[in-house]
């Protein structure tokens, strides 16, 4: 089930959200102050890929004071905004039977990309 899951997940839009993530999260990584916020772009991007069959789990490695900075000006510029197309994305694909397993997993994407720093998607 999980890989025909991923497998319609990607020829309905998965695939070029990831090639959108990934082309973000390059540009971000050519300045240097950019590269802990292009990483997690990038991230975000390669859980776009196959999201079925995976969950959010804590890496537990970071140090909390700096994951939560880091996640608190991701949340200011970036974060907010695509927890938000997530959530709408979310909704209308849960209106129908058919979209609801979809639905939810941009739910469970909309957390990785409100908190990236410290989580993975696994």
């Amino acid at each position: 089930m999980k890989l025909i899951g991923n497998v319609i997940w990607l020829i309905c839009g998965g695939f070029f959200t990831c090639i959108g993530y990934l082309w973000g999260g390059f540009l971000l990584c050519l300045t240097i102050l950019g590269i802990p916020w292009g990483l997690q772009v990038m991230k975000i991007g390669l859980a776009h890929l196959a999201p079925f069959g995976r969950e959010i789990v804590s890496t537990g490695g970071s140090i909390p004071v700096i994951s939560f900075v880091l996640n608190l000006i991701w949340m200011i510029f970036a974060g907010i905004w695509i927890a938000l197309v997530e959530l709408v994305f979310g909704i209308l694909l849960c209106v129908t039977i058919i979209g609801i397993p979809f639905g939810l997993q941009h739910f469970k994407l909309m957390r990785l990309a409100i908190y990236p720093f410290g989580y993975d998607l696994r």
